[in-house]
């Protein structure tokens, strides 16, 4: 596997930016710092449910997170995750609840990852993503698969341990290849899923099997969907995925057969463009872009040549 590097520093994929926040994962045991974080004032929290968060648009035009200090939070038993810190030494919490809280003002709405990505900070962004992410493992890793015992919440949220066996759990993610696959005409390979609507196209994806490396992955995917045969196989980027718990793994595959056959189970229909031709295709709107958030879209400008319009899917 050779590693893509061109075009790839001027603009990051989306979710990935420097969000300027520390992890700060070695205070995660550490209940007493914990303790003490959570109850300084300049400390700061929000509510996460359902993958939904709050947001709200300031005076100057920006949308960001709707946080509060640490002592007006609501309640949240034990389900409160300690996200990091920032260069100034402020802390931040998830507080998982099973609704978001009213607001006031009434100014503030609910949103989830795919729209609040592309309108917030990458601060906010970031912290919004781990959020969602742990919330995600919490709700569906209550029980221990070793025992069946009902787990308990450790280390600010990121393990979840057994009181019966003992055992300790992390948070799960699955590894996934997206691929724009080209051709010896430098034409790209986009697929409609079976339950997108008509004109919807992206690159090619599938998840990553127990024994196999990202590069099987890749060429296993591509002719188990499509027929297509491939040989080299580059690393553009990596973007977190929580739509539940993915690491999407990003690259560009150079196609060595070009005759196509949908499985017909995950792909309805697949097409080879050439620039010219996706150009037209989005110009009538005969195709759509994928959406923004996703690292689809910068693969498919990395041979596009130039960003692709911003009309999304809803």
């Amino acid at each position: 596997m050779t590693t893509w590097t061109d075009h790839t520093a001027d603009r990051p994929v989306s979710l990935t930016a420097p969000s300027g926040i520390d992890r700060a994962a070695h205070h995660r045991l550490d209940e007493a710092w914990l303790a003490a974080a959570w109850s300084h004032p300049t400390t700061r929290c929000f509510v996460v449910s359902g993958g939904q968060v709050l947001i709200d648009e300031t005076a100057d035009g920006r949308t960001e997170l709707v946080m509060t200090p640490s002592f007006e939070a609501p309640l949240t038993e034990a389900h409160r995750y300690f996200l990091g810190t920032d260069a100034e030494g402020v802390s931040y919490f998830a507080l998982q609840k099973d609704s978001l809280p009213g607001r006031m003002d009434q100014s503030a709405r609910p949103a989830g990852l795919r729209e609040a990505g592309l309108l917030l900070s990458p601060r906010d962004a970031g912290l919004m993503v781990h959020a969602v992410a742990l919330e995600n493992w919490q709700r569906l890793h209550r029980f221990c698969s070793r025992c069946g015992e009902r787990t308990v919440i450790a280390a600010a949220g990121h393990i979840r341990r057994c009181p019966a066996c003992g055992a300790e759990h992390y948070p799960r993610t699955d590894p996934a290849v997206i691929m724009a696959v080209t051709d010896d005409e430098d034409r790209i390979l986009l697929g409609r899923q079976v339950h997108w609507p008509e004109g919807r196209f992206s690159t090619l994806a599938g998840f990553v099997e127990p024994g196999e490396s990202i590069e099987q992955s890749v060429r296993r995917e591509v002719h188990e969907e499509v027929g297509i045969a491939v040989g080299q196989v580059e690393y553009v980027a990596s973007q977190p995925w929580p739509f539940p718990s993915s690491l999407m793994l990003g690259f560009m595959a150079h196609a060595t057969s070009t005759d196509i056959d949908v499985d017909g189970d995950e792909i309805h229909e697949a097409r080879w463009f050439s620039r010219q031709e996706l150009g037209a295709a989005f110009e009538s709107g005969e195709v759509l872009p994928p959406y923004g958030i996703s690292i689809a879209a910068r693969l498919i400008e990395l041979w596009y040549g130039q960003p692709l319009p911003t009309r999304s899917f809803v």
